[in-house]
C-alpha cells in the first residue's frame, strides 16, 4: 500500500501562485507515476498534471503555460507549481499515484487539499 499526503493549499487571489506538494510513504519505491487532480464543487475529478518516474509528464490543456509538475524520486514527492491562477480553478486538489507507467495515476489517493482562488 501507498500513503499520500498533500500540502500547500490555501486561499490565493486571482493571478496569484501556489505550490502543492505530495509526499508518498509505504510501498513508495514501487510508484512509477504521480499526478494531481482537481475536483470542483458539483463536478467530477479531473486530471491537472501527471508525471512518471522517467520524467514524462503532461499538463491539462487549460493549465499549459501556467502550471508545471515535477517529481523528486529520491524524496518520493511530486510538486505542482500553479501560476496565474483563475477563480474557476478553485477546488479540492488530490494527489494520485500508480505502480504503472501511466499519465493517469489513480491507484492510490491522498486526502486532498483545498485551493480557493478568490479576491
Amino acid at each position: 500500500q501507498v500513503q499520500l499526503v498533500e500540502s500547500g493549499g490555501g486561499l490565493v487571489q486571482p493571478g496569484g501562485s501556489l505550490t502543492l506538494s505530495c509526499a508518498a510513504s509505504g510501498n513508495y519505491f514501487a510508484i512509477n507515476a504521480m499526478g494531481w487532480y482537481r475536483q470542483a464543487p458539483g463536478k467530477e475529478r479531473e486530471l491537472v498534471a501527471a508525471i512518471t518516474s522517467g520524467g514524462t509528464s503532461k499538463v491539462a490543456d487549460s493549465a499549459k503555460g501556467r502550471f508545471s509538475i515535477s517529481r523528486d524520486n529520491a524524496k518520493n514527492t511530486a510538486t505542482l507549481q500553479m501560476n496565474r491562477l483563475k477563480p474557476e480553478e478553485t477546488g479540492v486538489y488530490y494527489c494520485g499515484a500508480s505502480y504503472d507507467y501511466t499519465l493517469n495515476p489513480t491507484d492510490f489517493w491522498g486526502q486532498g487539499t483545498q485551493v480557493t482562488v478568490s479576491s
